[in-house]
Formats: C-alpha cells, structure tokens, sequence
C-alpha cells in the first residue's frame, strides 16, 4: 500500500519546471498562507514568484514532501526517477502525453511503463493531472486559480476527488456554501488509483464526507475497502458518475447483454458498499453539503413548511417517484398544528402556514415547534431570500432564527431550500451551516440529496456485504466460444438440483409425438439451436393433443437443429428473467426483471452482483414494477415469491461455481406459479467456453428422460 501521507499534507513543497503553470503553485500556496517550505526548481532563475529558487533537485535544503513536476513527459521521467532516489513523499505529474494519448502515440504507452518503474515506491499522482488543493494546511500544489478558501480552526469540509481538472476548477468556484478540505484531481492514475487516494483523504479528521466525480472503477477490492472504512469513520462517500449511456458489451445473443451494462454494474456495486449515487453536479454538491452537516438520514420521512401554497405544492410534486417523502400528519399531530395556526390553515405535510404570522418570530418559532415536533428524518423550511442590492431581508432572518431556535428544542434535523439557486447566497449559506441548517439549493436537488443521504442511513444500518466476486472477469475480451441449446443447457441446470420441466430432444415428427405422449399432455415444443424463440416463432405453447403437436412439429423441423419437447407448467402468475453476463470490472452480474418478450421493452430490471444473498434478491425484486403483480395485483393470486428467491439464489450459487466456464446464462421466462406452487425454468441460454464444454460433456437422455 502506498503512504500518502506526506503528499497529501506536506511541511514541504518542490516546484519543477518554469513556463505559465509551475510559477502558479507557488504563487497560490503563497496566496493560501502555505506556512511550510516552498522549493521552487529552475536551472536559470534565482527566484520564482519572489521565493528563492535552486538549479536542481540535489541543491535542495531538504527532502521535500510533495512536488509537482511541470516540465514534458520525457523530463518528467528523470525528475520522478531522481524524486525517489531521494524518498519524495510524492509527486503531481502536470505532463500529458502518456497511456491516456491513446494508440496514435506510439510513446505513450512505453512512456507510461517508464513512469511507473521510475517512481518505485514513491506515490505518483497522474500524469495529465492538475493536483492537488489542501484547504486545511493551505498546501496547493495547483498550476492555475481556483475559487475555494482555507479551512478556519477547527472546521471541517468536503474532500473531492475528480478525474476531470476542468471539473475540479468548476467545483472549487460553487458559491453554495459547501466547504471544503481537500480538491484533487487523479489524472490517467498510472500508480495511485483514485479509490487509494479517497483511503489517503479520508483519514484526515478534518474530512467530514468525501464525493467523487469519476469515470469507472480502478480496483473493485480497493473500492470495497474504501466505502468500508468510510462507514467506520462515519463519512459519508457520494458518486457521480458518468457513462449511464455505456454498455459493457452490445447486445448479442442473450436478453440478458442488452440489460446489464456496465453502468448497471456500476449501479449495482454502489449500492452493495453503500456508496450514493446522484445524476448531476449540483445535486452532487447538495448532497454533499446535506452529509457534511448531519450526516446519513436515519430514515425517509421528510416535513416541509412554507408559507405559500404554490411552495408546498412545489414540494408535494417533487417527491413523486421518490423514495423520500412527505409522510402525513397524524390526526392528534394535525389539531395541535392548527391549533397554532388558527382555523383557516389546512394541516398537512407540506405545510403552507400562511402569512398570518409572518415576521412574528414567537409566532412562527411556536408554529414550527409544533410541525417539527412530529419527529420527521429532516425537516424543511422553504425560503428564497430578497435581493441584498434592492430589499431587505430582515423578516428573513426572523423566519430563520425561528427555524433555528425550533430545530434546538427538538433536537432535529433542518434545511433550507431555497426554490432557485441564486436566491440563497453564499454568505446565506455560510451562515446556516455554522448553525448546523443545510442551505440547500433547487427543489429537486435538495430531494435527490435527501434520498442520497437516507439511502446511506438504511445500507449503513445494514451489515456489511460481501466482497464482490469479481475475478470472473477475467474471461473478458475473448469471443465467447460456444452457445449450448436449451437441452444442453437444462441438462446442466436440472443436474444442479435446479427446477426444471422435464423435457427431452428429438430429431423427427414422430419422435416429437412419442415424446410428448410420455410426458403428458399438455406440452411446449421448440425448435433448438434458437436464441430468441417467441420473436422468430420458434415455440409452440399448450399443445393438448398429438395431433396439435404432429402439426407444430411438421412447421418446426428443420427450423433449428432438432426440436425439444418439455411438460407445459400450467397456472403461472407471472414470468421474471433472470440473467447473468460477464462484466470486466464486476465479473458475472446478475440482472432480474420483468420476463417473456416483453423485457427489453418495459426495461423493468435491476442488477446485482455476486454473491448475492436472498434478503438482497427479494429487495431487487421488490423494486421491479412487476412486483405488484408477484403480490396479488387488485386480488390477483399472489405468486410463489419464496420458491422465486430460492431459485434465483440457487441458480447464481450454480453460476459462481462455473463462474470460470460460464460467459452468459439467460432464464428467460423464470415462470413463477401461485404461492406454494413453485417456480420453473421454462427457457435457457446458456454460453461456455467451448475448451470446457468438450472437457465436461453431458448425458442428456440421463438428466432429461423421457419417463
């Protein structure tokens, strides 16, 4: 494990490297008030920025402890090889030009090979990485301005780390009031990964939550280990990443590849480790101001107070869909609000107080006690504020200082939202978290905020997971050798001890009607060799006689290679897919949705990762819109929903075995009978690597007989 410690706090600063972007890191440390060493290098000047230079690393008064190399990538090579000669604490590589050029530069590559054997032990942040802000010790090792402010004594602040500099530049100039301690950029993370620069900054006691703005994942394992320690630490870690529009793989034979992307993956893993996951950068610097300052929400119970009813109505709308909300009043909670608020005030939660006390702080400091007094996860006061340059905002202040003086007597948690961002200033928001207020900007973000910060609250309540079996992937990137049909592949599941039809393949009309008089009327008949059965018109379903099974028969043969015949499972309430594809960074990911030919329309499926257990199943299948229909839709019967989890839990117990053979399972339909009936795979896919499949052949007529 790299030590970041002296890079990412140093008493000590090297500069390399003149032009327009070197001068500039010493010129923001001394901005900052650095109050440790700054060492610039220069082979020709005396001075940089009114600090003494020196002509070369040898000349320096000391080792310094961290050092931002701003010269080419070439020289860059033999200034980090000469840092680690001399035990650097570490460095920012500001050169672009490495691994991340791409395949059009032949050096990169070998560039970034050298690199990385150059800094031996030594921590190297980059290359074509911007730095490193530390608002706490006022350390900059920054080649351009930024908008941030050091930390005051004893206060606390976000660390971000990004993998976009531009990104970082923007975020350190936000005027939401969010402070921070830590801004850092990762760079193409030739060496230091970002998950082990988030361990580095999270330690620091200074460090209230940590958000990351990232692109993919570095290191599943160190990842893992992060979003553990943060919960130890009680330091919330936020994500916004991008690539929701990435596959992993396109679409190819299998349902199951145009479902579980590698977003979905990515989804997936955040919330097995409890990490947050929000879509845009402001509801990102919501959520991270709404952590910073209380922490994960213990629940997902929500109150709002405004005094206008197009406010409360705003709010009301804003939390359809999710899965925070405004829980109502109770009828004894309800008559002591009005009570306070007086006849011609509905009680309800949102709240429109009315005006009826506005700036009459007892009054509305009574009025919100009462409100508050119903023990909701995180109360609200919507309040935008007037224009400082023509209005005045002293009833503001008293709605506030009711707010803050309710909040007190309850012990509870608050926030202000401000309807449109630009009417909550930053010196607003400043001082509403001295007072522990979230200033909270945008309806929707201040939403999406509280559904990230309870989402933490209820993963963190839960034990930790367990590691992620990822070392699956790495089968990844070769074409997938061989697709059994379906009789090879229920072969293989039935001799599992998984639920399967009895069924059996044949090779004539008249084989198919022997078959089917065996196993019972009524049948299914497929033509094998098929991947998607329904769309091509591949299967034939309820056949009560042998008659209808002579005439389906006689169209099918010759359609695929052979035909399969399989007993109908009759009374099914509804059908899921469970799928199973191979992801680079994941491994094998599970994806359950709603089944038949309809998935890949409604798009109704959630992904998870292995290992999964069965209270993680049955949460997935109850965030599938189908799930209302598995629980007795409008007095429908309810299905079999604990013969469904155990068959998808053993069916990716079967998967982690085999998880060295198996590129892609597809169950498609998981066919779910009434309670107490059972579950039953009527189709699967099945694809292996072909090397496997000739080492382990199966006996079909011993697993599938026809008797």
């Amino acid at each position: 494990m790299l030590r970041l410690e002296r890079l990412l706090r140093p008493k000590s600063i090297a500069v390399v490297g003149g032009g327009m972007f070197a001068p500039n890191v010493v010129a923001q440390s001394l901005k900052m008030g650095f109050s440790g060493q700054i060492w610039p290098v220069h082979p020709k000047k005396t001075q940089i920025e009114g600090v003494r230079a020196y002509a070369c690393l040898a000349d320096l008064p000391g080792v310094p402890d961290a050092v931002f190399i701003g010269v080419n990538r070439f020289a860059t090579i033999d200034i980090v090889r000469k840092l680690a000669a001399m035990e650097a604490g570490g460095a920012i590589c500001f050169a672009s030009g490495f691994l991340e050029a791409g395949d059009d530069d032949a050096d990169g590559a070998r560039l970034q090979q050298e690199l990385i054997a150059a800094a031996g032990a030594m921590p190297v942040i980059g290359p074509n990485c911007y730095g490193l802000i530390n608002y706490a010790d006022g350390a900059l090792l920054w080649p351009d301005q930024h908008g941030g402010r050091r930390l005051k004594p004893g206060e606390r602040g976000a660390a971000i780390i990004t993998q976009s500099s531009n990104i970082a530049i923007n975020l350190s100039m936000q005027q939401r009031g969010l402070p921070l301690a830590y801004l850092m950029t990762a760079g193409n993370q030739a060496q230091t990964v970002l998950s082990q620069i988030a361990q580095g900054l999270i330690e620091d006691g200074r460090v209230s939550c940590l958000g990351l703005h990232i692109e993919g994942f570095d290191n599943v394992a160190d990842f893992e280990k992060l979003a553990a320690r943060a919960r130890e630490l009680n330091k919330p870690v936020v994500v916004m990443k991008v690539g929701r529009s990435t596959q992993a793989q396109a679409a190819t034979i299998s349902h199951t590849a145009s479902l579980a992307g590698s977003d979905a993956g990515s989804d997936a893993f955040l919330r097995r480790t409890g990490v947050a996951r929000v879509n845009s950068l402001p509801a990102f610097l919501e959520t991270l101001k709404l952590v910073h300052v209380h922490g994960p929400l213990p629940g997902k119970n929500l109150s709002s107070m405004s005094c206008s009813g197009g406010e409360a109505s705003v709010m009301a709308d804003a939390a359809v869909g999710k899965t925070v909300g405004f829980r109502p009043l109770s009828a004894a909670h309800g008559a002591r609000v009005k009570a306070v608020l007086g006849p011609l005030v509905a009680a309800s939660n949102p709240l429109d107080y009315h005006t009826f006390i506005w700036n009459d702080g007892p009054a509305m400091q009574a009025a919100f006690e009462t409100f508050i007094a119903g023990g909701f996860d995180l109360n609200l006061l919507v309040l935008d504020y007037p224009r400082a340059d023509r209005c005045s905002d002293a009833a503001w202040a008293i709605a506030s200082g009711a707010f803050e003086a309710a909040l007190k007597t309850h012990d509870a948690r608050g926030a202000i939202i401000a309807t449109l961002p630009e009417n909550l200033p930053e010196h607003y928001a400043e001082q509403l978290i001295a007072k522990k207020i979230v200033p909270l900007h945008g309806v929707a973000e201040a939403l999406e905020a509280a559904e990230a910060a309870a989402f933490i609250g209820q993963a963190w309540a839960e034990p930790l997971p367990e590691a992620v079996a990822a070392g699956g992937g790495a089968g990844v990137g070769k074409k997938p050798d061989k697709m059994l049909d379906e009789a090879q592949a229920k072969a293989r599941l039935l001799a599992a001890g998984l639920p399967v039809p009895q069924g059996v393949r044949v090779a004539s009309v008249a084989q198919a009607v022997a078959a089917a008089e065996k196993l019972g009327f009524p049948v299914v008949l497929k033509a094998l060799g098929v991947a998607h059965k329904s769309e091509l018109s591949a299967v034939r379903l309820n056949l009560k006689s042998a008659d209808e099974v002579l005439e389906a028969a006689e169209k099918l043969m010759g359609f695929g290679q052979g035909l399969y015949v399989e007993a109908m499972i009759s009374g099914a309430v509804a059908e899921l897919i469970v799928g199973f594809a191979r992801d680079p960074v994941f491994g094998l990911v599970m994806t359950l949705g709603s089944g038949g030919v309809l998935v890949e329309l409604l798009k109704d499926s959630q992904t998870l990762l292995l290992p999964a257990t069965s209270a993680e199943i049955e949460a997935a299948l109850r965030r599938l819109q189908l799930f209302a229909l598995l629980d007795g839709y409008r007095g429908r019967e309810k299905a079999d929903l604990s013969a469904a989890i155990a068959t998808i839990h053993a069916i990716a117990a079967y998967v982690l075995e085999h998880a060295q053979e198996i590129e892609e399972l597809d169950i498609n339909p998981l066919i779910l009978c009434a309670d107490k009936k059972g579950a039953w795979i009527a189709d699967a896919l099945l694809v292996v690597r072909s090397a496997d499949e000739e080492a382990a052949p199966i006996d079909e007529e011993a697993l599938c007989p026809m008797s």
